[in-house]
C-alpha cells in the first residue's frame, strides 16, 4: 500500500488599502503570486507563518493547567444589567422591585429584561422570593480595578452557572490568577489577580479571550462565605497546586516554598516584559507556561516582586495611601466626555473637571483588552462619580505607575533565570 504523504501548504498575504488589493488581484493569479511554503507541525498545524524557534525551550516550562489542580472560566450572568450593579444599594433596590407586586410585563420594561426560550421572569421571581436575596449579594471583580456587586444566585442564571463549583472557593479568603487561553488581540497583557467572584469578561470582551481563574486555595464542602470565621477558613483550605508541580519545585529548589510564594512567583513571571515578548507566539495560542526556578535566591526575589504586584492590583499596597494625583476643581462630578491632555497630564471627564498628574504611560496602560484608566471612566458615562470612586481612580493611577516601575525590576530578575 502506497504511503500517504502530507500535502504541501503555501502562504501569501496582501497588505494595503482596498483599491490596492483589488488592483493586485486583477493583475495577478496563483501562478504569479509569491508564495511561502510552510511546514505545519503538531499539535496546532498552523496555516500561517509562526516563529517557533523557542518551542523546545518553552515546552519545558510548566503550563498553568499543570500547575493548578482546579480552574474555570469566570461567571456569566447573561443579564448584567439586572444582576450586576455599581453599588450594593442599587442592587437591593432592583431586587425589591423584582420580588414585589409589579406585573411581569411592567417589570420587564423597568429592569430591561426579557423572557427567552430558557428563562422566564415569572419563574425567576418565584425562585428569588424563596431566599434572603441580600445574602446572595457579593463583591464582583467585573473589570480590571473595577469591582462591582453581583446578585450571585445560579438558580436564576439562564441554563445555570457551570462555574459555581469553582467560584465557591472565592466566597472565602482567597486570591486567583486570571488569564486567557487564546488571544484574538495580541500582544499578551492578559494577566490579572482577583480575590472575589469574577466575570468571564474581567480582562477582555473579545470572543476568544474569556477569563479563566486559577485560585490559590481550595475549600472543602459547601462554603458560604458569611458563615465561617477567618481562622476556621484558613485551617480547612488546601493549596490548589498539583502534587507533580510541588514535587518538581522541591527537587529544583531543594526546598518547598509556601503556597503564597509560588503564587507570587508565577504572577511576577507573567508580568515580565521579556517573558511576554520572547514567548509571544506561544502566548497567543494557549495558556501560559512558566519556567521552573532553579536558583532559590532568584525565586525569592521574583516572589517578593510578585507579592508587591498582587498587593498593587488588589489596591492593598501601603504606597497607595498617598497617590500624588490631583483633583483640582469641584463640580457636578458627572462623567460626560472622557479625554486626555498629554501636555498637562490631565484626564478630563467633563467640560471642567479632571484628574491631574497622570503620565501618558499610565493613561495608555492596558490589562487584557482594556485601556484601564479610560475604561473605568467611560463605563460610568452619565453617572456622577462618588467620593469613593474619585479616590479609587487616584489609587488606580498610582498602582499602575508603580506596576510599570515594578515590571522593570521583574524583568531584571527574570532575565537571570531565562
Amino acid at each position: 500500500m502506497k504511503e500517504k504523504k502530507l500535502a504541501k501548504v503555501f502562504y501569501a498575504d496582501l497588505w494595503g488599502l482596498r483599491d490596492e488589493k483589488y488592483k493586485y488581484l486583477f493583475e495577478n493569479d496563483v501562478g504569479t503570486t509569491r508564495w511561502q511554503e510552510l511546514q505545519p507541525v503538531a499539535p496546532y498545524y498552523f496555516f500561517v507563518p509562526k516563529d517557533f524557534a523557542l518551542q523546545e525551550q518553552y515546552e519545558r516550562f510548566w503550563k498553568v493547567t499543570e500547575i493548578f489542580r482546579r480552574w474555570s472560566s469566570g461567571a456569566k450572568t447573561r443579564r448584567d444589567q439586572f444582576m450586576v450593579a455599581f453599588s450594593r444599594e442599587e442592587l437591593i433596590q432592583r431586587l425589591r422591585l423584582f420580588v414585589g407586586d409589579l406585573p411581569d410585563e411592567m417589570l420587564s420594561k423597568a429592569l430591561e429584561i426579557q423572557d427567552t426560550k430558557y428563562w422566564s421572569i415569572n419563574k425567576a421571581r418565584e425562585e428569588v422570593r424563596k431566599v434572603d436575596f441580600k445574602s446572595k449579594i457579593m463583591l464582583y471583580a467585573y473589570r480590571p480595578f473595577d469591582n462591582r456587586f453581583i446578585f450571585y444566585f445560579p438558580n436564576i442564571i439562564e441554563r445555570g452557572d457551570a462555574r459555581e463549583p469553582l467560584m465557591k472557593h472565592l466566597f472565602r479568603e482567597n486570591i486567583a490568577i486570571v488569564l486567557t487561553r487564546i488571544l484574538s488581540q495580541p500582544p499578551f497583557k492578559h494577566a490579572f489577580v482577583s480575590n472575589s467572584i469574577s466575570d468571564m469578561c474581567l480582562i477582555s470582551t473579545k470572543t476568544k479571550e474569556a477569563s479563566y481563574l486559577f485560585p490559590l486555595y481550595l475549600y472543602p464542602g459547601e462554603p458560604e462565605g458569611q458563615l465561617f470565621g477567618e481562622g476556621e477558613a484558613k485551617a480547612e483550605r488546601v493549596p490548589n497546586f498539583t502534587a507533580e508541580f510541588l514535587q518538581a519545585i522541591k527537587e529544583s529548589l531543594g526546598t518547598e516554598p509556601t503556597p503564597e510564594e509560588l503564587f507570587y512567583y508565577i504572577y511576577a513571571v507573567l508580568y515580565s516584559p521579556t517573558y511576554r515578548k520572547r514567548y509571544q507566539e506561544f502566548l497567543k495560542i494557549d495558556f501560559p507556561r512558566v519556567p521552573l526556578p532553579s536558583d532559590y535566591d532568584l525565586f525569592v526575589e521574583l516572589s517578593r516582586l510578585g507579592e508587591e504586584l498582587v498587593d498593587l492590583h488588589l489596591l492593598k499596597h501601603p504606597a497607595l495611601d498617598e497617590t500624588g494625583i490631583g483633583f483640582p476643581k469641584g463640580g457636578t462630578n458627572k462623567v460626560e466626555k472622557v479625554r486626555y491632555d498629554e501636555e498637562a497630564q490631565r484626564v478630563y471627564f467633563n467640560q471642567g473637571q479632571c484628574f491631574e498628574g497622570i503620565p501618558k504611560e499610565v493613561w495608555e496602560y492596558r490589562i487584557g483588552a482594556y485601556q484601564v484608566m479610560r475604561k473605568y471612566l467611560r463605563d460610568r458615562r452619565g453617572r456622577k462619580l462618588s467620593l469613593d470612586e474619585i479616590n479609587h481612580y487616584m489609587r488606580v493611577a498610582k498602582a499602575i505607575r508603580l506596576t510599570i516601575e515594578l515590571q522593570e525590576k521583574v524583568d531584571d530578575a527574570y532575565r537571570r533565570i531565562d
